[in-house]
């Protein structure tokens, strides 16, 4: 276990395995330990980095106070991470907001990445009704149904009030980030020269299928998978397919 600070962020990551360097980027409230199965199958062939986002697993602060710029603020803190570790191009795989930072690296500092993967992002927030962040801010206090895992989740991770500090502050970044036009990575998505696969299921509520489109069209050498019947964690409906995907893909490039 490893540790990396960089301004108010303090970075918790760990290393496995040598070779290709690997950054394996867990999303909001995610944990590295969530990808276990994954990081053992990159494991041969791979330098596997994995490291906890700023606010989320053991990276701190905690609770984090979440601004407008928090994405961009933590691309440039991997960035630098990686500069610190000499790894040279490294393929990055980033579920959700890890996504949208794997993203906003290969636009900030392509000279890192060699590849993108990610899945449940698509370079854009959207709510245009409001409900996700309705949902997101009441989650634990009075959670919907589909919501109530999570809750509970959240609340044995990070204890109640850590939990709800987390998720209000995150909807008041949201709210910023949607009333400045929601974009992320999407508008600058032709900078990023490295290629990218973006992952989706067909019932993620974070990334319609017009948004994915939107960033695909704009990708030098972009290309999408939408996993049917799959929601917002691709990666627990469809393990093993997922698993596959992904060492093709790093095969691949």
């Amino acid at each position: 276990m490893s540790w990396f600070e960089d301004g108010t962020s303090r970075i918790y990551f760990e290393e496995s395995g040598a070779g290709e360097p690997v950054l394996l980027l867990p999303g909001f409230s995610d944990r590295i330990e969530g990808h276990t199965a994954l990081r053992r199958a990159l494991v041969p062939g791979n330098r596997v980095i994995a490291a906890d986002l700023p606010g989320s697993g053991r990276s701190e602060p905690q609770p984090r106070e979440y601004t407008a710029s928090y994405l961009a603020d933590d691309a440039r803190s991997f960035a630098a991470l990686l500069r610190s570790l000499g790894t040279g191009p490294t393929h990055l795989l980033g579920f959700s907001d890890g996504g949208e930072v794997a993203l906003l690296m290969a636009e900030q500092s392509p000279e890192l990445v060699r590849s993108v993967l990610a899945w449940g992002a698509c370079g854009t927030i959207s709510d245009p009704d409001g409900q996700l962040r309705e949902t997101m801010s009441s989650v634990i206090d009075h959670p919907i149904p589909p919501m109530q895992g999570y809750r509970d989740y959240l609340v044995t991770t990070y204890g109640e009030a850590n939990a709800r500090a987390m998720t209000q502050n995150l909807v008041k970044a949201m709210d910023a980030i949607i009333t400045a036009g929601g974009d992320l990575s999407a508008e600058k998505a032709g900078d990023i020269a490295c290629p990218v696969l973006l992952i989706a299921g067909e019932y993620d509520m974070f990334v319609p299928r017009a948004l994915l489109d939107k960033i695909a069209s704009r990708l030098q050498h972009g290309e999408t998978v939408v996993v049917e019947g799959a929601g917002h964690d691709v990666h627990n409906a469809r393990p093993e397919w997922f698993t596959r995907t992904v060492l093709d893909w790093l095969a691949k490039h």
